[in-house]
């Protein structure tokens, strides 16, 4: 049990430093490679299964399965699997598969029981509040006409359409006033389009998913920092979203930080305009640096971001070096705007959980951990379109990543009931609120104790 009362955070980040662990959870190892490199997914995967005793196969709770012939079977998409090979996909598998009739095909692979305990501080158990809460989504979804997850793909199109056809006239019109307008337009429906495809990415392969690659990033490694780290561990050690921005933002808080780091808000506005140029680059450099990085991590669709400026110069006309200026121009407001969203979408409140707070117990069931790592936006969560451009209906979002942003809304009647059943902190507040609030924690040492969060 941790220590309780003022002196929690001394004691417990001395014996973290000294053990190499978390502070909030003790009993596990600080992830391996965290803090080095390049910080990539691929470097995150690496570092994951070197912690997760899965001996080069699959983890599920305590036992080892081998899916390697189950891969180009499985109904997600055999990406979900090669990715995930030799980590502890236990979250993942929880959270991802809703129906119970999946262990029945889980079990033909199993090998042997795992051997080392495991390195996270998550459980599922039931009759706890996630599997009581998934068990009420399961029927919910029994009654919701199918039409209502279509509305989300005419958002996305729309989106994507938009982007097209202003690129377009950003280069083509002679008038200033078009083209200063279209170029607005070109890098915010880029951004947003980006932010609707996550919708997408974490479902079973489709088409939509690869709208997230017009801006020069990729889904690929969206699905390893976003969906298999930061959606199933936020605000924790093992969530690449954070330790990526490290050490110019801190998000956990810490004392012996850079003193920088109290300008936090300021790297953020210097650097965002530059993030998926700079992720391009990064994974381009990565080919001379590692090993066979290229035969296993790039795909096909890694030129997508290319396109962009390839469509402008041949539907405009326009000489090709004032399309390539204008287009990057497009992709580093679309950059600010997605990153400016991103940051301020839901985690970063001082309330929230954050490694160091002070816990209870040293186990948490999962979707306890997802509901107070994040924080609800009323004012983004009135109209489906700003659910779709602002990571709207965030916590539900969380606990059902695999369900479509447009059913999200008929949940609430039974996330509020297990909320209140299991006496679960889930919070609320404004977008702009949450602006505020994501720069104060960037700047707070301090971690919270039990009497400041209640």
């Amino acid at each position: 049990m941790a220590p309780r009362g003022e002196n929690y955070l001394e004691i417990a980040h001395q014996r973290a430093i000294e053990k190499k662990t978390h502070v909030s959870f003790p009993q596990l190892k600080y992830p391996s490679l965290r803090d080095e490199g390049l910080k990539d997914p691929v470097q995150w995967l690496t570092g994951k299964a070197m912690d997760d005793g899965a001996e080069g196969l699959w983890r599920v709770h305590d036992k080892i399965y081998d899916l390697t012939t189950f891969i180009k079977q499985h109904p997600g998409g055999a990406e979900w699997l090669e990715l995930s090979k030799g980590t502890d996909i236990t979250e993942a598998y929880e959270v991802h598969h809703l129906n119970p009739s999946i262990n029945n095909i889980l079990e033909k692979y199993y090998v042997k029981p795992a051997v080392a305990p495991r390195n996270s501080p998550f459980t599922f158990k039931k009759g706890d509040f996630y599997d009581s809460l998934k068990k009420d989504v399961v029927e919910e979804l029994k009654k919701i006409p199918k039409h209502v997850a279509t509305r989300t793909n005419k958002i996305i199109d729309g989106l994507l359409i938009t982007l097209l056809i202003s690129s377009t006239l950003s280069c083509y019109s002679n008038n200033y006033w078009i083209r200063l307008v279209s170029y607005l337009v070109a890098s915010l429906s880029m951004a947003w389009a980006m932010v609707a495809s996550h919708n997408y990415i974490h479902r079973k392969n489709n088409w939509r998913m690869y709208v997230f690659n017009v801006g020069l990033w990729s889904y690929r490694d969206f699905r390893v920092s976003h969906v298999l780290s930061h959606h199933l561990f936020p605000n924790t050690l093992m969530d690449l979203e954070i330790s990526a921005f490290e050490p110019l933002v801190h998000w956990i808080p810490r004392r012996n930080v850079p003193k920088y780091a109290n300008l936090a808000f300021l790297f953020e506005n210097i650097v965002f305009p530059f993030l998926f140029i700079i992720t391009f680059l990064k994974r381009f450099f990565l080919n001379f640096i590692r090993k066979d990085y290229f035969k296993n991590h790039y795909r096909w669709h890694d030129v997508i971001g290319l396109t962009i400026p390839l469509w402008m110069w041949l539907t405009s006309g326009a000489p090709f070096h004032e399309v390539f200026t204008t287009w990057l121009w497009i992709n580093c407001t679309a950059s600010f705007i997605f990153f400016t969203i991103g940051s301020n979408a839901a985690h970063h409140h001082p309330k929230l959980f954050h490694d160091g707070d002070e816990l209870r117990e040293p186990t948490r069931d999962w979707g306890i951990h997802e509901v107070e790592s994040v924080i609800d936006r009323t004012d983004i969560n009135d109209n489906l379109f700003k659910v779709m451009t602002f990571f709207g209906d965030h916590t539900l979002h969380h606990l059902f990543p695999t369900l479509d942003h447009g059913l999200l809304p008929h949940f609430y009647p039974a996330l509020l009931k297990n909320v209140e059943k299991f006496k679960v902190k889930f919070r609320t507040t404004t977008q702009f609120e949450l602006f505020i609030q994501q720069i104060k924690v960037t700047m707070k040492r301090e971690p919270n104790l039990l009497s400041n969060i209640e």
